[in-house]
Formats: C-alpha cells, sequence, structure tokens
C-alpha cells in the first residue's frame, strides 16, 4: 500500500466514493474491522461521520458528534494520531488528523484486531495525509462534504458568505501560518475575511 496507490485508487471512483475506495484499501491491507472518515462542520465544535456512498441521505441533516473532552477533539487540537484499547474483544481504535497545512479537515478512525506497530501506524498516517488531499479534490464534485459540515441549516446570509471565504481556513508553511474562523458561523452575512500568498508577502 503506497500512497501513490491510495492516490490512484481513489482517482478512478466516482467522486462521492472516493472515500469508500481509501476505506476498502484500508480495511484488506490491515485488516481493519472498519474504517470511517469524520469531517468537521463548519462550527469546529463537532464533527459529522460519513458512511458508504450508498447510506449517506443528504435530505436529513446531518448527525454531530461534539468534540469537547473527546479523543476526536485531543486528536484535532494535537494533530497526533491516537491508539486506544476498546475492551471489545481485544479490538484498538485508532483515530488519526486529516489535515492539509493546517487546515483541520477531519479524522480518520479505524479499529484494528490488534495494537499496530510502528509501520502500521506509518500507513495510517499517510493514508490520513492523503485522505486530505482526496476531499480537497473532490469536494467541488459532490455536495456530500458540504452537507457533512453542516449540522446546521445556513441563513441565506450565511450560504453566500460562506461561497466568498477562502477554500481553506488556514495555511501552514515554515515561513508563517494564518487561520481564521467566523462565529457563530452558522448565522452571520456581514464580517468576511480572506488571505492570499506570494513569493514574498502574505496578504490579509
Amino acid at each position: 500500500m503506497t500512497l501513490a496507490g491510495v492516490l490512484a485508487a481513489a482517482e478512478t471512483a466516482a467522486p462521492v466514493e472516493s472515500l469508500d475506495v481509501v476505506a476498502r484499501i484500508l480495511r484488506e491491507h490491515l485488516g481493519a474491522v472498519s474504517v470511517s472518515f469524520l469531517i468537521t462542520d463548519f462550527t469546529g465544535g463537532s464533527v459529522v461521520r460519513l458512511g458508504a456512498a450508498g447510506s449517506v441521505d443528504t435530505g436529513e441533516p446531518a448527525r454531530r458528534i461534539t468534540l469537547r473532552d473527546t479523543l476526536y477533539d485531543d486528536v484535532i487540537r494535537t494533530q497526533q494520531p491516537r491508539v486506544e484499547e476498546t475492551g471489545e474483544d481485544r479490538r484498538v481504535r485508532v483515530v488519526a488528523p486529516v489535515t492539509n497545512r493546517g487546515d483541520a479537515i477531519g479524522l480518520l478512525e479505524l479499529f484494528l484486531p490488534a495494537a499496530p506497530d510502528a509501520q502500521v501506524m506509518r500507513e495510517i498516517g499517510e493514508s490520513a495525509h492523503a485522505l486530505a488531499y482526496i476531499v480537497i479534490a473532490n469536494r467541488s464534485f459532490t455536495d456530500v462534504y458540504q452537507w457533512g459540515r453542516r449540522t446546521k441549516p445556513l441563513s441565506l446570509a450565511a450560504e453566500i458568505q460562506h461561497r466568498l471565504l477562502p477554500a481553506s481556513l488556514a495555511c501552514e508553511a515554515a515561513q508563517f501560518a494564518v487561520a481564521g474562523a467566523l462565529e457563530p458561523a452558522d448565522h452571520v452575512g456581514g464580517d468576511t475575511f480572506d488571505y492570499t500568498i506570494d513569493r514574498d508577502t502574505v496578504q490579509l
């Protein structure tokens, strides 16, 4: 299982099924009992589990999982994967951050039959990193990712405003880090921000 192989497999699938392809590869390669992707919502206070393509009913509101004081919250804040024994049939839960340049897109969650070694953790980390690029590349082709981020209906003004925001609300590099957010994120209509990166300057 290589990074190039994961990306190539995801690219051959329909945009809405690319997550399923990565999940299947991880299940087969690592013997995982289950694999899922959780996307952060607009508020940054919860995540939503995106299921298989056929099970995502975009006509219904997304079901939130609150982050406060959870393992998910710890992984997003520290940007470090965590391993936890579940106590069920000796299964082990691994949660890894799905992040691109500081933009916390979501989480990759796996349930494994045994504790992972360093090689498996490295492969999970690489897959989570690849998943960030897969989501970024495919979110312009389908509404599933946008649906997952909307745990509350947006007002018309907020809908328009979110379309004007940068595609990524954060960017991290060796020379700088920039991040922004709107609060409340679901009912806004005035304030906005943007940034652009040139060779020698960051403009806000």
